[in-house]
């Protein structure tokens, strides 16, 4: 093919796929519309069904019970009172978790992959979004961090950090798997 007719016959190719995009939004406005055209001079006239159902303009809805005898579990009693000192000696320890919980799918930061970490080690940053933070550590068995520790998930293992300088002080290894 000539190239003089090569950017001619793109554009034209353009121009049809855009048109007809126009028209099947158009097509689909109608669709819409129907029951609001047959308040017009029409409306005495019969309609043919068409074989797409206009959506009703209001759904009705009704309040939902929610489940049945599930108490969602309260906060135990001193959940959040963080210990003020650090004895880093207690923590540093890679544990397995005694139990497994399924909370959903797990998604690394853009860039990273799951790796097994340990107590010691720096953790990268971007693993310190709030996604990540596990802030109701206690529904999975996690002790209180101190101050300025958090836990973060990692994969289908539990990390406390240092929230300051990214350092693992203690690893639950499979309390996601």
């Amino acid at each position: 093919m000539p190239k003089g007719l090569l950017i001619p016959m793109m554009m034209a190719s353009a121009v049809a796929l855009a048109a007809g995009g126009v028209l099947a939004q158009q097509r689909d406005e109608q669709r819409t519309r129907a029951p609001e055209a047959a308040q017009g001079p029409q409306a005495s006239a019969p309609r043919e069904a068409s074989p797409v159902q206009a959506r009703p303009q209001t759904r009705q809805t009704e309040p939902h019970p929610g489940p049945r005898g599930y108490q969602r579990p309260a906060a135990p009693a001193g959940w959040n009172a963080r210990p003020t000192t650090v004895d880093r000696g207690v923590y540093q320890h890679n544990y397995q978790a005694p139990r497994h919980y399924n909370i959903g799918p797990y998604h690394p930061p853009r860039g990273w992959t799951n790796r097994g970490w340990t107590y010691g080690e720096f953790l990268p940053r971007a693993y310190w979004a709030p996604e990540y933070f596990l802030s109701d550590y206690w529904l999975f068995g996690l002790e209180v961090p101190p101050g300025g520790y958090e836990w973060i998930r990692e994969g289908d293992d539990a990390l406390l950090i240092d929230i300051n300088t990214g350092q693992i002080l203690q690893v639950e290894v499979g309390v996601f798997g």
